[in-house]
């Protein structure tokens, strides 16, 4: 990639948090013609669209749509909320609950019973029927159909391939589409998303261990029973289940893909990686034995230990689930961690920041901190890593600021700005 480079702070750091500003598709060399058919080969067999169509239906192969997808939004900040940002990345990855256009997922808002429901028919893999035009002209027997239709009409399939799908009640004679979801109501829809009504009803004599179990209708005890059997969710610290209390669109993410765990996955493949990543090449050999390099998209979501990481903390030996986009992957969780006595971190320091230096592609060269020792100020100077990554503010990053640098054999490969 051919890119002009400014000897600017910002530049030099955003640089540095593309992994590398690696695009090449495949590794140049020796047996490249090869690694290419091969890599070809596991797109044409592995390569999902997110409307499970492969992309070898030219309808859908690239000019009549355009999806932008979104795996990371700037308002997932705060403790009370970033918990939930693998959640929101894996659904968006699949385009099943996705952000807003102003680039925005806004998780402290509450989500409305049209917008679970939606979600929850995308999560059964029902996109593709439910945006139909046989399921949007479907005529609803329901008595706020005409609002449905005419305040949500995106919605008529979804609500249509919904009913379809027993994920009203039979009781329901409204969609209450701007009704707040609360925790009951959407514990119910998830168990009815996952085909476990009949077990929910064997379960309706259970006995629950909240606090408040007595505001759980006789009706729903069985499933919320269920839901906590498959781990779909789980009372707060003071063991209340506040069954009526709205349910944000951080809360809804992790129900959203903890049930989605337990259905089929035609967005996704498995796979051991072989090797760390090299020219922005992930290899991995996959399920069927197959070792194939995975390009990674420039803003691939990483999930490792529980947090976002750079691909560099990626290493062999790791069980991984990947979603691709235009044959690069998009989304990376580690389900299973190498055992392998080799550490990826072997140094974490704390400190201000002192001064840095740039090389001559304007990427940072090394990076100076202050550290307190023994009631004085030392300062330390460590060389970077160019498969750099940074977590936290850029604009934030001025002599002074707290750092936390993470790295190996003393070069930096993370730093985190508090």
């Amino acid at each position: 990639m051919n890119t002009t480079f400014k000897k600017t702070v910002i530049s030099a750091l955003t640089l540095a948090m593309v992994l590398g500003g690696s695009t090449a598709a495949f590794a140049d060399g020796k047996g490249k013609e090869r690694d290419k058919a091969k890599n070809d080969d596991w797109k044409d067999r592995y390569e999902f669209r997110y409307d499970n169509k492969k992309d070898d239906d030219k309808k859908y192969a690239g000019k009549d749509i355009n999806v932008n997808i979104k795996l990371s939004f700037d308002d997932l900040k705060g403790k009370d909320v970033e918990w939930a940002a693998r959640y929101i990345a894996s659904l968006a990855s699949k385009r099943v609950f996705e952000g807003y256009e102003d680039g925005t997922f806004q998780p402290r808002k509450t989500i409305s019973r049209i917008e679970a429901i939606t979600a929850a028919v995308r999560l059964m893999g029902l996109r593709d029927q439910a945006e139909s035009d046989a399921a949007k002209q479907a005529n609803l027997n329901f008595k706020d159909a005409d609002k449905i239709k005419k305040d949500y009409p995106w919605a008529t399939g979804y609500v249509s391939v919904a009913l379809q799908n027993d994920l009203f009640l039979e009781t329901d004679d409204k969609v209450q589409p701007e009704k707040e979801a609360d925790r009951l109501w959407a514990t119910m829809l998830l168990v009815k998303a996952l085909k476990l009504q009949d077990e929910a009803k064997a379960k309706m004599n259970a006995q629950l261990p909240f606090k408040d179990a007595k505001q759980i209708p006789a009706g729903a005890v069985g499933y919320v029973a269920v839901a906590l059997e498959r781990n779909l969710i789980d009372g707060y610290e003071d063991n209340t289940f506040r069954p009526y209390k709205p349910v944000t669109r951080a809360e809804l993410a992790a129900l959203l893909d903890r049930t989605g765990t337990q259905l089929p996955d035609r967005t996704s493949v498995k796979g051991t990686v072989n090797a760390a990543v090299s020219n922005n090449l992930l290899p991995v050999k996959l399920q069927n034995n197959t070792t194939v390099n995975v390009e990674l998209d420039a803003n691939a979501f990483i999930f490792r230990n529980g947090a976002k990481v750079a691909a560099t903390e990626l290493r062999a030996g790791d069980q991984v689930l990947i979603r691709t986009y235009n044959g690069k992957a998009i989304y990376v969780e580690v389900l299973n961690q190498t055992n392998d006595s080799e550490q990826r971190v072997d140094f974490t320091v704390t400190g201000t920041l002192n001064n840095y230096t740039l090389n001559s592609k304007g990427q940072l060269a090394t990076i100076s901190i202050n550290q307190s020792v023994n009631g004085g100020v030392q300062s330390a100077v460590y060389g970077v890593s160019p498969e750099l990554y940074i977590s936290g503010d850029l604009s934030l990053l001025t002599a002074g600021r707290s750092l936390e640098l993470r790295g190996k054999n003393q070069i930096v490969h993370t730093i985190i700005i508090r």
